[in-house]
């Protein structure tokens, strides 16, 4: 499919994801002065899920094309289990330092900015001894677990304090409704950012593809561009985290979804996840919001439940292989 076709597609799919956002809730827009209140909270819970979505879908990008292996993403390397549990550990130094925890929000991106690059430098490490992609994976998953564990001993230590325990249930269920403009414009400028570095080194991405010595021999500086790669993903998944909390499977399926429309080409595919991501986070959170349940559904549920199946027919499919396609 033409790129401009694709984008163009892309774009009317946001427009009605937008929309239904908007339109769409729990309580009707009829309802004289509080409909001003209701379209300000959903644009905010619109905005937070584009920008997350947009972060973890070129986030998967990267991650995909770094191991040359289209079921690499952040959370399935460890790196959104890192974040989180960076941003749990910020909530709680934030409610028992001076500042208080009215300000957690200041500190949640740096935690999991901070956590997510934790995770991929381990991985980096085991990656530099070790090539075989099963044993990078495999590593992924038990950063994972490890991560989470040390994310439910955090979360025990915060029971006694109702709302720090409640805020930490949200963040790692993962959740929009609440988000508050602060966090989404402390995270737009980060997001930005990783987006547009990696749409740049979209050329050096392709030539990985290659191999790393094909890589090199074209001019490529392979390890820079890795050390930058897990950087950037790190920034961008840790800001994705701080907006919308524990969202996951979204940089697995959204690149491998869309590689088949636009291409390997990084510099098609990048800004296709991009649109693409942001518009899947937001369809699911307006899946949240319709379903017909006594209390909202928790965006990351949402998404794990859309993705975990797609992730297991991905296994299925490459059980022969794990080579790019």
């Amino acid at each position: 499919m033409a790129a401009g076709r694709l984008y163009a597609l892309l774009l009317f799919a946001l427009f009605l994801t937008a929309a239904a956002s908007l339109l769409l809730g729990r309580t009707s827009l009829n309802t004289g002065n509080l409909r001003g209140t209701l379209l300000t909270l959903r644009a905010l819970r619109l905005s937070a899920a584009l920008v997350s979505g947009s972060a973890l879908a070129v986030g998967g990008v990267l991650m995909q094309g770094l191991f040359r292996n289209p079921l690499a993403s952040p959370d399935i390397l460890g790196t959104t289990a890192g974040a989180a549990l960076g941003g749990r550990a910020a909530l709680l130094l934030a409610s028992i330092g001076a500042a208080g925890f009215a300000h957690g929000e200041l500190f949640l991106p740096l935690g999991c900015i901070a956590g997510g690059m934790l995770a991929l430098f381990i991985l980096m490490v085991v990656a530099r001894n070790q090539n075989d992609l099963f044993v990078l994976l495999l590593t992924g998953f038990l950063l994972s677990s490890l991560f989470i564990s040390l994310g439910g001993f955090l979360a025990s230590l915060a029971q006694e304090r109702w709302e720090l325990a409640r805020a930490m249930m949200a963040f790692t269920l993962g959740d929009v409704s609440g988000v508050g403009p602060r966090p989404i414009l402390m995270a737009l400028p980060l997001v930005t950012a990783g987006s547009f570095a990696a749409w740049f080194w979209g050329r050096s991405l392709d030539a990985m593809l290659s191999g790393p010595e094909e890589a090199a021999s074209l001019g490529v500086e392979v390890e820079s561009l890795r050390r930058w790669v897990v950087v950037w993903t790190a920034v961008i998944t840790g800001a994705a985290v701080a907006v919308a909390g524990t969202v996951g499977f979204v940089g697995l399926v959204v690149p491998h979804a869309l590689r088949r429309f636009a291409g390997v080409k990084h510099r098609t595919l990048i800004p296709a996840c991009a649109l693409g991501g942001g518009t899947f986070v937001a369809a699911c959170d307006v899946l949240c919001r319709v379903l017909p349940t006594r209390s909202e559904v928790p965006l990351g549920v949402v998404t794990g439940l859309i993705g975990a199946p797609v992730f297991l027919l991905l296994l299925l499919r490459n059980r022969g292989g794990w080579s790019h396609e």
